[in-house]
């Protein structure tokens, strides 16, 4: 007898589900852990927390919860249009880049479609793909990072989308200049190239793709950026794009009236202003990659290079030293999703924190038994 299952999308049988890291307080309930007592180095957050301004603004719009938001976040696009030295015909503000990536997929994506990515790519691309049924195409990595070379050669008349994370999440690689330079001039005008630059704001020299949007040198580029890394607004949801207007007018199309709302758009105004704030935590974080890379070498752990903020780490077992971790009130990030089931995802924290995790680590290792 058929009932109301047997109406859902076929495509759901397959359709890929994102983990999160897991959440303090359910981490908590399970190990029978204080709360405070847990640090949480899974998901790239800010450990300094939101900017305080940012805390103060969202405090004074809580009395006017009643009233929708500005639907067009008119006050914060023209202070980040000024920011970035683009008009807000360039901008478009999602809830978490996340939105951002769903708004490629209603204008761009569809059965037939391919859509390229390297290997080790943000679980969001091939979940987005799948969700519009449109074809996912993989380009082994090299060395942990993308392969330019094998991008551009997988681009068929096909394609219509090709996805690069710049910091790459998980992996923590970058991209040189020169090939994301070559990239942007080989990849045919007729395919998006969706640059996602999360973790732009950890990168002391980055390449900067906004001139080239400007100048209409590059109309078939979208550029991800998010409130939820260096300005530690993550539990806001606030992810914005960058693009030429005539892409921005399309993606307004598909974008749900209200997605931001009243406490992110205020919070998020005040964050962009706290200069303070940003350097202080990429000088945090800077010192914090450092020392767990010169710590993972001096203990003969295989990591990559990192220019996030967040290091992967070969641990062996990446999930057994995960739950290990989890018992001691260490949250961090098994990669088994990704294929990399000796591979641990570590997040910089606060230098007491680094530390803390450091020594548990050292710990669930000497304990572990040899395979």
């Amino acid at each position: 007898m058929s009932n109301v299952l047997s109406r859902f999308n076929p495509s759901l049988a397959t359709l890929p589900v994102y983990v999160p890291g897991r959440p303090i307080e359910e981490v908590a309930r399970e190990h029978g852990l204080d709360p405070a007592s847990i640090i949480k180095l899974a998901s790239n957050e800010n450990p300094f927390g939101p900017s305080p301004k940012a805390l103060v603004a969202m405090e004074t719009v809580l009395r006017q919860l009643h009233l929708y938001p500005d639907g067009s976040a008119s006050v914060l696009k023209r202070a980040l249009a000024e920011s970035l030295g683009v008009r807000t015909e360039n901008l478009i503000l999602g809830n978490g880049s996340n939105e951002l990536l769903e708004f490629v997929g209603h204008a761009m994506m569809c059965p037939g479609v391919e859509v390229v990515v390297p290997e080790f790519c943000f679980a969001v691309y091939p979940i987005v793909t799948a969700l519009f049924g449109a074809t996912l195409v993989t380009v082994p990595a090299v060395d942990f990072a993308a392969d330019i070379d094998g991008l551009i050669r997988a681009i068929t008349p096909r394609t219509g989308v090709l996805f690069l994370a710049n910091p790459n999440n998980p992996t923590g690689t970058r991209t040189s200049r020169e090939n994301i330079l070559r990239l942007l001039r080989e990849v045919p005008k007729d395919v998006l190239i969706v640059m996602d630059e999360a973790y732009i704001e950890f990168l002391e020299d980055p390449v900067d793709l906004v001139p080239q949007i400007l100048s209409g040198q590059q109309t078939n580029l979208l550029l991800c950026r998010t409130f939820s890394k260096i300005f530690g607004l993550a539990g806001l949801r606030l992810g914005y794009g960058i693009a030429s207007p005539a892409l921005i007018s399309a993606f307004e199309k598909v974008r749900q009236p209200f997605n931001i709302n009243s406490i992110a758009q205020a919070g998020a105004l005040a964050a962009l202003q706290d200069h303070d704030h940003q350097a202080r935590t990429r000088d945090n974080n800077r010192v914090g990659v450092e020392y767990f890379q010169s710590a993972f070498k001096a203990m003969g752990l295989p990591y990559v290079p990192s220019h996030a903020n967040f290091v992967l780490a070969k641990t062996g077992r990446g999930g057994a030293v995960f739950a290990a971790l989890q018992q001691r009130g260490i949250i961090t990030r098994p990669m088994g999703s990704y294929g990399l089931t000796d591979w641990l995802r570590i997040s910089v924290g606060t230098p007491a924190e680094n530390a803390r995790c450091l020594i548990a680590l050292r710990e669930v290792l000497a304990a572990m038994p040899a395979v």
